[in-house]
């Protein structure tokens, strides 16, 4: 067994960026992925015949901001994002709030719909909060140590003139009391409250301020879409694995780690086949991790820990003959992600409904109509929409079942996206509904949480997955390492959970790495 052998458990994005660092500096790299299509929750696949629908994500955020793309040359390899510019769009009854990268013409929409006086705070807004999470992003790119954490959010807010005090019980107050303090047109704080909880947690709980404030961001890099779907992005990170001598092993995952005392020896396949390595990377759930390690002890306590929660939302993906009609629409609303919640308390009531274990009488929905621009995704004349739907709980109480549900609440998530733009309900050719139990059983996604592990204050930085598993290490087994959306800095398409348990190993095998990277030189 070789000290340069590595095994990915997992072929999500994390698992094949951390394979790609691996593999470009010297390492034998096998990637071993129970699903028969690669990508897990960033993939995409011919949904009915001529429609390539997405699995899971569909906007990619994070990972524009993070230079991975960049680095590991994907453009090489078939990726090609596509700007979504404007990248939100909320209609309201006859009026819409358009958020550009163009922070004037944003303003010139805010000004139109809600006047002067909050398009004024909303360019002083994204001034402050943007200079804000360039540091925080920052701490967001590598360990959560306490000293890398303090080095990269020094100086947060320092423009403001504002006392650390002060900024901190910013940061820590909700979104909804920051909106509240910024703003005054109650359907900006709209718009902005239902972007701000794409993660998860409502903007009504403490410690959400920043979920509204790292939006700002998307005024210096916008979202992309991937042309052919989010899964090019995995398939080109396949591409560049294969070009550094990397391997992917599909429908064959993980049945068992292997170990010698304190250090891993490798992966037991699900076909039995023994695959020796002295350094294994989870990159699945972490629960998941543990259990193959089949530390008991260890796992009970994680788990004790670890808050899963009672899942996010659900999805519907679809086969239209048209467009949704917004009535104040242009053409280029149809690249930005679109805004589908009437107010906050709608919101509110969603959540509380989710609370409480009921499926929401009223959705809130965000749609994308990426077909719209991107013409590998649907037949001529045809286009795939997706309509994502927040709060949908996993574990009902009301004593009905998701597969007898699942129909009535993913037309649900249709009418909310009729109300605003009358007609679509009829362009409606197929339906495909991913209920939560859905999202668990086709990506994995234990009790539907598409972030794994929640997103709430205590679970993020050095206190994900756990404070004992913070470092992208398991303490006790030499050689095991974790990333994916457990892991810090937490779910969406990022990719630096992988990055940086990538450089974990090579920061423990700095000797290893070292001589081989001298061998090449000497062969060269």
């Amino acid at each position: 067994m070789s000290q340069d052998q590595a095994v990915v458990v997992g072929g999500g994005h994390n698992g094949l960026v951390a394979a790609c660092y691996l593999a470009r500096e010297g390492f034998d790299v096998e990637v071993v992925e129970r699903d028969t299509v690669v990508g897990g929750a960033v993939s995409t696949v011919e949904r009915w015949p001529g429609y390539r629908v997405d699995r899971g994500s569909s906007a990619h955020i994070m990972i524009r901001h993070t230079g991975i793309v960049e680095d590991l040359r994907l453009t090489e390899c078939g990726l090609e994002y596509m700007d979504l510019d404007p990248w939100g769009f909320a209609p309201f009854v006859d009026t819409d709030i358009t958020f550009h990268v163009d922070l004037d013409r944003t303003c010139t929409s805010i000004e139109k719909a809600c006047g002067t006086r909050d398009a004024d705070a909303y360019r002083a807004f994204v001034t402050d909060w943007s200079a804000r999470n360039l540091k925080v992003f920052e701490a967001f790119q590598g360990a959560p140590t306490p000293m890398r954490l303090g080095r990269a959010l020094w100086g947060v807010g320092k423009n403001t003139g504002l006392g650390g005090i002060e900024l901190s019980r910013q940061f820590l107050s909700s979104a909804d009391a920051l909106l509240d303090e910024h703003f005054h047109d109650e359907q900006l704080k709209t718009a902005l409250a239902w972007l701000g909880a794409q993660s998860g947690p409502p903007t009504h709980e403490p410690a959400t301020a920043d979920l509204v404030g790292w939006n700002t961001l998307m005024h210096l890099l916008p979202p992309g879409h991937p042309k052919g779907g989010s899964g090019m992005l995995s398939e080109a990170l396949v591409a560049r694995l294969q070009s550094y001598g990397g391997r992917v092993r599909l429908g064959d995952g993980a049945a068992a780690l292997t170990r010698s005392g304190d250090r891993v020896t490798g992966v037991v396949t699900e076909s039995g086949e023994h695959l020796r390595a002295a350094t294994v990377v989870g990159a699945c759930h972490v629960l998941r991790t543990l259990e193959l390690l089949g530390d008991t002890a260890l796992l009970e306590r994680t788990r004790r820990s670890v808050r899963v929660g009672n899942g996010i939302g659900m999805a519907v993906r679809l086969a239209t003959s048209d467009l949704p009609r917004y009535p104040t629409a242009t053409q280029e609303t149809y690249r930005a992600l679109q805004l589908l919640a009437p107010s906050r308390q709608a919101l509110r009531k969603a959540h509380g409904e989710w609370s409480a274990g009921l499926p929401p009488t009223e959705p809130a929905a965000l749609a994308m109509t990426f077909s719209a621009f991107d013409d590998t995704l649907a037949p001529a004349g045809k286009h795939s929409v997706t309509v994502w739907g927040q709060w949908h709980p996993y574990a009902l109480s009301n004593g009905e079942s998701w597969d007898s549900i699942a129909e009535r609440e993913g037309t649900k998530l249709v009418e909310a996206v009729d109300r605003v733009a009358p007609g679509f309900a009829g362009s409606v050719e197929h339906m495909h509904v991913q209920t939560p139990l859905d999202l668990e059983r086709e990506l994995g996604l234990r009790q539907g949480q598409v972030m794994h592990v929640e997103m709430t204050i205590d679970s993020m930085f050095l206190w994900r997955p756990t404070p004992e598993l913070a470092g992208y290490r398991v303490p006790g087994v030499v050689g095991l390492y974790l990333c994916g959306a457990s892991t810090h800095p937490g779910g969406g398409v990022f990719g630096a959970s992988g990055r940086s348990a990538a450089r974990a190993v090579l920061a423990d095998r700095s000797p290893t790495v070292l001589s081989h990277v001298l061998k090449k030189v000497r062969r060269g």
